[in-house]
């Protein structure tokens, strides 16, 4: 993996997916923000883009990558995000609801922070029902279908929204609208960090928004990083 100025921290992490650690570490946005070389990432943050750098590369030299996720095919790479991300998503959000709810009724009235955590992220599992329904009906059949036309030699039936980039576009504003939403749920918590007089359904709330804002990162990453950017290129390339 080579690690320079002018490559974007999408495509560092698109390489190897380890990285992603070392830039949630350093609190560096790789899934919506991964358009940003690691120098403007850093100078955003007052951070030595020296250290990200070096910390880079002790990992590149610790051993072998995760799934390499840019080499699969755009179908195969579909079936993942919906089997392991949007299920995970489908699942977890209605369990952290219930969390936060109950939280928020118990200790709201001397914690009054997570109030405004339940309304947060009541409005946020509204909103990525609907986003992970559009992708389904509308957007990944589409990508399944250039797959399949590549493969037969054929040109993919017109869709109704014209091309891919109309679609996609509205996904990646609705990830943006996401990442927003969890980077104020992390401020509102203190990162996820539990007061002393926290009880266990208090913490086990926390527990979860931080497991799935670390899921929901990786998500949007496979899809704003590599699978929009394919999709795109394919399309082209069978017009």
């Amino acid at each position: 993996m080579s690690i320079t100025k002018e490559r974007t921290i999408g495509q560092i992490v698109k390489d190897d997916y380890r990285t992603a650690q070392v830039f949630q570490e350093y609190g560096l946005d790789f899934c919506c923000g991964g358009n940003r070389t690691i120098e403007e990432a850093c100078g955003n943050k007052e951070i030595n883009p020296s250290e990200v750098i070096q910390a880079l590369d002790q990992l590149n030299n610790a051993g072998s990558k995760e799934n390499n996720y840019d080499q699969w095919s755009l179908d195969f790479l579909v079936d993942y995000i919906v089997n392991n991300h949007h299920e995970f998503t489908r699942n977890k959000l209605p369990e952290i609801g219930k969390y936060a709810k109950k939280v928020a009724e118990v200790h709201g009235d001397r914690h009054e922070e997570l109030n405004e955590i339940y309304y947060e992220f009541t409005m946020l599992h509204t909103e990525i029902f609907n986003h992970l329904d559009k992708e389904e009906r509308i957007l990944f059949p589409y990508i399944k279908q250039l797959v399949e036309a590549e493969k037969k030699g054929t040109k993919p039936e017109k869709p109704e929204f014209g091309e891919a980039a109309n679609p996609i576009a509205m996904m990646e504003e609705e990830h943006d609208e996401a990442g927003t939403s969890m980077a104020k749920i992390s401020r509102l918590s203190n990162n996820f960090t539990p007061p002393e007089d926290a009880c266990t359904t208090y913490r086990l709330l926390y527990e979860n928004l931080e497991g799935f804002e670390k899921d929901l990162h990786k998500h949007i990453h496979l899809e704003n990083n590599i699978l929009f950017p394919k999709a795109l290129e394919l399309e082209k390339e069978l017009a």
